[in-house]
């Protein structure tokens, strides 16, 4: 493929997208799954999305109402000339009629066009009507730099889909910034948040939310938790975003249920699930996200199915993405002395260690779906147990502190440069500076942790710190009542700029509109700043 005249490195031609975004919603709204008496060819009302996009290759993602064939052309320019054509999968009822196909070979630094054509299974000529999207591979030159933006929390505590609001206008804001990619980070859906047609608001007036079958109670069955993904799907904000940004997505606890941990049984008192086991459903969760999502380790044929992974964006910048749910332990007061299981595991612990010791990139970002240094209580049991890592207790190292404590160490001792961290989950925006100076625990040298949402869900108030890493809290920007709906504001994203010649991270903290609330400039080269 030949390089295509753009008239800029992140120029988005906007015509393909114009197809895409004019594509209608599908008629029946609260549709479990697509009817097989269809007449007609295959369509592909749920749009397109790519993600964990590399230097040469990528995925490419969509949903049939039918079965059907996914067939994906790319080529250079928005007009298709000399395309390449790629045979995807067979999309069924077996994957809810979603699929993803694997590109490879790509050019590396290029803007690749794309569109998705859906065949007849059985006579391969009828096609529906090509959904087109773009994305930028990763550059391999470091003068090209790289720009990102990262948030999470989407339709939570039953704020969905207003119509009245213009849906979720903030991927519009974050479109038109055109980044290189979208760091979703955690909390994707909220399977465990039905959403009422509409909601009393502070000031007398009504909230009203385009609402689903399966979004009318918390998700138990494979079916309902599919159905919570398309949810958000109805959104042509979304829609339009996806088909212009590629996404690299890690999960939190509302894909699953609030503040879920492996093995837990849910409580009797709670009369919403009839399934108690929250392991039976983390596997309808994960089999949902992975259908929903394009994800390198979840796709099928992929070695070990998991969350966490790296994803290299050229020689600025390694992702490393962490799954800080799947392998903790059970959420208790959080003051053992010893813990070797801790919020990673001990095996993503090893990995996350050995590639950042591997990683020649200037920067390091750490997602993590969530925050180090700031209480998160867990009161879903009734009992006074912590969700996150810190537990409020400033001293030495306790509970999961200690694993946190020990990669701090390794990260000081190995010399590991570039390290910045990068979350969302407490409903809120921030930037903490962690400092030995301040800490307890002062083995480790000082680095800056990023917070950022929601997308589209309830505001909530700051969360208090924990002294053992010695944060301080530099920028907030957070209600001081909870729950305030995106009608009230409060609705953040982070955007991270990285300059290919003085390989200058800045970091911006930004509203729903894009305003600007704080940045921050970090250099490179160091072990801590």
């Amino acid at each position: 493929m030949s390089p295509s005249p753009l008239p800029g490195r992140r120029s988005v031609l906007r015509g393909s997208l114009a197809a895409s975004a004019a594509l209608a919603l599908p008629a029946a709204v609260g549709s479990a799954a697509p009817a097989f008496a269809l007449s007609g060819r295959p369509k592909a009302g749920w749009g397109v999305q790519t993600g964990d996009v590399t230097a040469d290759s990528g995925l490419v993602w969509v949903r049939s109402d039918r079965p059907a064939r996914m067939v994906v052309e790319t080529s250079a320019t928005e007009s298709f000339r000399n395309a390449r054509r790629w045979h995807g999968p067979l999309l069924g009822a077996d994957s809810d009629f979603t699929g993803t196909t694997r590109l490879r070979g790509l050019p590396p630094g290029e803007q690749i066009h794309y569109r998705v054509l859906l065949a007849d299974p059985d006579d391969p000529r009828r096609t529906g009507e090509p959904v087109s999207g773009t994305f930028r591979t990763a550059p391999v030159r470091r003068r090209d730099g790289v720009r990102f933006l990262w948030s999470g929390d989407l339709a939570g505590q039953g704020w969905g889909i207003n119509p009245d609001l213009g849906g979720y206008r903030i991927y519009d804001a974050m479109g038109k910034l055109d980044p290189d990619f979208f760091l979703c980070s955690g909390d994707n859906i909220y399977a465990d948040g039905p959403i009422a047609a509409t909601a009393a608001l502070p000031d007398g007036s009504t909230w009203r939310n385009i609402t689903t079958e399966e979004k009318a109670k918390v998700a138990e069955t494979l079916a309902e938790f599919r159905g919570n993904f398309r949810y958000n799907l109805l959104d042509e904000n979304l829609q339009r975003f996806n088909a212009q940004v590629p996404s690299i997505v890690q999960w939190d606890d509302h894909e699953v249920r609030n503040n879920w941990y492996p093995g837990q049984t849910i409580l009797d008192s709670d009369t919403r699930y009839t399934e108690k086991s929250v392991d039976t459903l983390v596997g309808r969760a994960e089999r949902a996200f992975s259908e929903y999502f394009p994800v390198s380790t979840l796709r099928p044929g992929a070695r070990d199915g998991r969350v966490h992974r790296v994803l290299h964006q050229g020689p600025l910048l390694d992702v490393f993405v962490l799954d800080m749910r799947t392998y903790r332990n059970a959420n208790s007061p959080d003051d053992q002395t010893v813990d070797p299981q801790g919020i990673l595991g001990a095996e993503q612990l090893e990995w996350l260690k050995r590639e950042l010791s591997c990683s020649r990139a200037v920067w390091k970002v750490i997602a993590a779906d969530m925050p180090l240094g700031l209480v998160v209580p867990d009161a879903t049991e009734g009992k006074a147990n912590i969700e996150a890592v810190a537990q409020g207790d400033p001293g030495a190292p306790l509970g999961r502190e200690l694993q946190i404590a020990e990669l701090l160490r390794f990260v000081k001792h190995r010399r590991i440069t570039g390290t910045v961290w990068l979350t969302a989950d407490v409903h809120n925006t921030s930037a903490q500076h962690y400092q030995p100076s301040r800490a307890s625990f002062t083995d480790f040298e000082p680095f800056w942790e990023f917070v950022s949402g929601p997308l589209n869900a309830g505001a909530f108030p700051a969360s208090a710190l924990d002294g053992t890493f010695g944060p301080e809290r530099v920028f907030v920007k957070a209600p001081t009542t909870a729950n305030i709906s995106p009608a009230g504001g409060y609705q953040f994203f982070g955007e991270v700029d990285i300059d290919g010649d003085s390989g200058e991270l800045t970091v911006r903290l930004r509203e729903q509109d894009g305003t600007v609330l704080f940045t921050k400039v970090l250099q490179p080269g160091r072990v801590g700043q």
